[in-house]
């Protein structure tokens, strides 16, 4: 007994030093949010005006698939002021914010209970699949039934990433919330109606073309790349899943959060979004400091690492089930094998 506690005080202890050595970059410049933020929304604006505008269909293809990318970067600004992390006081930052959530379909109520819930059990044995990914282990499979199989099987499919736009934004972060507690997420509606709004606006006033190059294109890239990015950086080969007994913010930021290796480009596009160890570790760490953390901390530099590469990503979608004997992922057919023996 005394040994366990021990143990427990000492894992305590290291998770306040790490988180202490976090703090002096959960410090933001205005100047650079601002910076940022504006910089980003305006060649955001830029972009879908020339996916509006361009009479030559290729070049309007260019501007759709650009204006997905700057999507992907006003999302992580958008993430971090709904942490707090950036432009927290600033009621401009917070209208241009509520204007963004309506055209990525992310109401900030329920982006914030989802998401706040996955920051509190990422990597739990026993946590729901509240803002994130449902994770069963393979004793909790042996007892699902036949629906609850193929609720996860879907869940974690790759046509679930892929249709992100729909199963995973329309649905999961913005109907299903305000269908299950209107009182509490009217939000959602307003953002539905927005968006549809807009759609539809873009549509008759320039026509199905215009709708498409200018939000259904964008939205739908945008939304499959980020959806597949926060699957990949929360089910991964070498990732750890843990009880609650031995849960600590500090194990689930390093061994149950990847760090996804990106080239310069995709790193400023995603917005530092690969970094996402650290940004489990500590939430009010702006996203264009987190590089700045990583160099400065031993302890945050040695990571589960994660690549873009076909390899990597197969990889992500074979890790179904948490084998608490093995301690790792395995694919649904491993474990069949292993129960047939």
């Amino acid at each position: 007994m005394s040994e366990n506690y021990q143990e427990v005080n000492a894992s305590q202890q290291a998770d306040r030093d790490l988180f202490k050595a976090t703090l002096p970059f959960g410090v933001e410049s205005v100047k650079t949010s601002w910076w940022v933020v504006s910089s980003t929304f305006l060649m955001l604006l830029a972009a879908l005006l020339g996916a509006a505008l361009t009479p030559m269909w290729p070049l309007r293809l260019l501007f759709s698939v650009l204006s997905a990318l700057l999507l992907m970067r006003a999302f992580i600004t958008y993430h971090d002021y709904m942490h707090n992390a950036i432009l927290s006081r600033s009621r401009v930052a917070g209208w241009l914010f509520r204007l963004y959530a309506v055209f990525s379909l992310t109401p900030p109520r329920s982006w914030k209970n989802s998401h706040n819930h996955h920051h509190g059990h990422v990597g739990r044995i026993d946590a729901g699949s509240i803002g994130a990914f449902a994770t069963m282990t393979t004793e909790m499979w042996r007892n699902a039934s036949p629906m609850e199989r193929i609720a996860y099987r879907v869940e974690r499919h790759p046509l679930t990433i892929l249709g992100g736009y729909f199963t995973i934004f329309f649905l999961s972060v913005t109907l299903l919330p305000f269908l299950r507690n209107p009182a509490r997420h009217w939000d959602s509606l307003l953002v539905l109606l927005g968006h549809s709004a807009m759609v539809a606006t873009l549509w008759i006033l320039g026509g199905f073309d215009v709708a498409f190059f200018v939000v259904l294109l964008p939205m739908t890239i945008a939304s499959m790349l980020g959806s597949f990015l926060f699957f990949a950086q929360h089910s991964f080969e070498n990732m750890q899943v843990l009880p609650a007994e031995t849960w600590t913010s500090r194990r689930a930021a390093i061994e149950s959060s990847s760090y996804l290796k990106l080239n310069r480009v995709m790193s400023w596009f995603t917005g530092n979004i690969g970094y996402h160890h650290i940004h489990h570790l500590n939430v009010r760490i702006p996203f264009y400091r987190l590089p700045e953390a990583m160099a400065a901390i031993p302890e945050l530099q040695s990571p589960v690492t994660i690549t873009l590469s076909l390899k990597d990503i197969r990889a992500c979608f074979q890790c179904c089930l948490w084998d608490e004997g093995l301690q790792r992922m395995v694919s649904y057919r491993e474990f069949a094998r292993a129960a047939a023996i």
